[in-house]
């Protein structure tokens, strides 16, 4: 999701939820995003993961942002879309992880701890390092953008 404020292009961007990253910021924040099988397109898997993620609507035109691949080797196919929310109002889907690891315990943990609108320049900063590209395409690709 982006918005423009003052000329400035603003992006959402969500905080991964676990005690792995509860004190990690700088480089962890990410675009909303999920896994999909061949079963289902991959723009409405987009559209579905950021509803489980934020507990957010969201509405097109879509902006097609191309594909990045992340240390892991997973491949994320990214959209954006101009909105607004408040990211006081996110309302996260759930998971189960093993906590502490090789421990065989099993906690459940928000996906999505937080959300965050960041102008560009601190987006940069803070988001995924693989995901930065996605970044450079919607601001080229919204119009009427003066900053």
């Amino acid at each position: 999701m982006y918005r423009i404020r003052d000329g400035h292009l603003n992006v959402f961007l969500v905080h991964p939820g676990g005690p792995y990253w509860s004190k990690k910021s700088e480089g962890s924040w990410t675009i909303p995003k999920g896994e999909y099988d061949s079963s289902e397109e991959p723009l409405e898997a987009a559209i579905r993961e950021f509803r489980e993620e934020t507990g957010f609507e969201v509405a097109g035109p879509f902006l097609e942002l191309g594909s990045v691949r992340q240390k892991s080797g997973k491949v994320i196919v990214a959209w954006a879309f101009e909105g607004d929310c408040d990211p006081a109002g996110l309302v996260s889907n759930t998971c189960e992880i093993e906590w502490p690891p090789h421990s065989g315990k099993r906690i459940e943990i928000p996906e999505i701890d937080r959300g965050e609108w960041f102008r560009l320049d601190r987006a940069r900063e803070s988001i995924r390092a693989e995901q930065i590209p996605l970044l450079e395409t919607v601001k080229s690709l919204v119009p009427n953008l003066t900053k």
